[in-house]
Parts: C-alpha cells; structure tokens; sequence
C-alpha cells in the first residue's frame, strides 16, 4: 500500500519533504519491513533528484528505519532497529495506527524520570534554573486566567524541560532534546482545548517550591503526584481541596512538542 506524498512546502528543504514522506510511510506501516525500495524509483515518485533521496535515505538509515544494500536497493527495516526517542520517529508514529501504544510509552516512561529529575533538581540546579522553574509557574497562572492555551502549553513545555536540565545529568539533560515533538500534538486533534485546574498548578507551583528549597525527598514525591494528575485528568488527586473540578485532556505530549533540529534521543 502507498500514500500519496504531502505537498511539498516550498521553505523546507527538499530532502526534509521525502524525508517526511518516506518516514510516515514506514512509521505507518504502509511500507512493511522488509519491502526494497529503488532510488530511481522514489526519485519520480516525490519529484526530485536521486541525490535529494540519497540524503533522504542516509537520515532514514541513521535513525534504523532503513538500511542500503549495494545492488539491491533500500530496505525498510522492523521497528526494532528504529531510534525510537528519535523525535520525528515519535512525531510520524504519533501520526500513524499505533499513537495509543506511543502515548502508553511515553507516559511510562515521564512517570519513570520526572521524579527522579526533581529530586536530582533539588541539590543541583543552578540559581538560574531555579528562577526559571518559578518563572514558568507563574507564567502558566498568568495564561491560565488570561484562557491562553497554546501559551499556557508553552510555559508547561519549558518547565518540564527546565526540570530535566537543572537534574545536573548530562542524560535526563538529553531528553530536552527530543523534547520538541509533542504538544502541538494535543492542540492538532484538541480543537476546544481546555485549561488545567489549580491541583495542576498548584502542584508545579509546588515542584519548584521543594527545588527552590533543596528538599529532595519533597521535589520528587510532588513530581510524582504531577505526573499522577497529568495522565489520569478526569479525577482529582486524593485529599485535594478543589475536589469535583476536573482537569484539561493533558497527556504525555509536553515530552515531544514543538520542532526539534537535533536527532538526539529523548
């Protein structure tokens, strides 16, 4: 089975175009592995130079999509061998039949390493990362009553993101690289997004309360309740105060939003 290409944006560079192409292909199982595809062949099909898909090809072969075998041709490998934190192979997945498993793994692995990172944040972050985690909780209050969505999204994403550096490991530190594939997501197939509650806030609010003060122990229990309240938003945390308000449609995508020009995993 083929899908026909996406209309070719005359600001993206032509590789990205069959890049994109090809990968939502694989990524949807719509090129099974094991199918050969021909350079002469996709050259026509995407209209463009057989060294615009070579450099396609070569990116595909980086992340383990595909693999090029002399006088045979490119080779669409399982989803075994692909860089699954790669953010566009997140972004393409997100797009195709197995988005329900994507978003499951995602928020495994969110409940795995925020608390972790916060509780790392806690003793190591700077003064800077400091001001910026209280900068973002104020900034996603200031959105919140305003009713701005997409800048309320914005401030959560840098939050997160902010978290994950101030860990002070060089490896959570990596995942704010892929960290630009996700919440575009949420707004594309939310059209009437709907703002967090106050536990959302409150509970950010009270991450970077416990960094600020260096209490570990606390940094990592409220990261957990947060992330908790991220992927169950129908219900109220237990013992909340403003109990019998519910929560946005919030999900793990804050962990992949936005554009990434690095491969780098996670």
């Amino acid at each position: 089975m083929t899908t026909t290409p996406r209309k070719q944006d005359p600001g993206r560079p032509l590789h990205a175009h069959v890049l994109d192409g090809l990968g939502r292909q694989i990524a949807s199982g719509h090129l099974l592995p094991g199918t050969v595809l021909r350079i002469d062949g996709l050259d026509e099909q995407y209209g463009v130079s057989r060294s615009v898909v070579r450099e396609a090809v070569r990116v595909l072969d980086s992340m383990g999509m595909v693999e090029t075998r002399k006088r045979l041709g490119v080779r669409v490998l399982p989803s075994t061998s692909w860089h699954v934190l790669d953010p566009r192979v997140i972004r393409w997945r997100l797009d195709g039949p197995g988005r329900e498993q994507v978003l499951l793994s995602l928020g495994e692995l969110h409940r795995a390493v925020e608390p972790v990172a916060a509780e790392l944040a806690a003793t190591r972050a700077t003064p800077g990362h400091r001001g910026e985690l209280l900068e973002a909780v104020v900034q996603m209050a200031v959105h919140s009553r305003s009713g701005n969505v997409e800048a309320y999204l914005e401030s959560d994403r840098h939050f997160h993101l902010t978290l994950l550096a101030a860990s002070g490991n060089e490896m959570l530190a990596a995942l704010a690289h892929s960290a630009g594939e996700h919440a575009g997501d949420h707004q594309r197939r939310n059209p009437v997004p709907v703002l967090p509650n106050q536990t959302v806030l409150r509970l950010h609010g009270d991450v970077a309360g416990a960094v600020q003060s260096g209490d570990g122990a606390m940094a990592a229990e409220t990261a957990s309740r947060l992330v908790c309240q991220h992927h169950a938003p129908s219900r109220e945390l237990p013992g909340d105060e403003d109990a019998g308000v519910t929560s946005a449609p919030l999900r793990p995508e804050w962990l992949f939003d936005g554009e990434s020009s690095s491969p780098s995993p996670l």
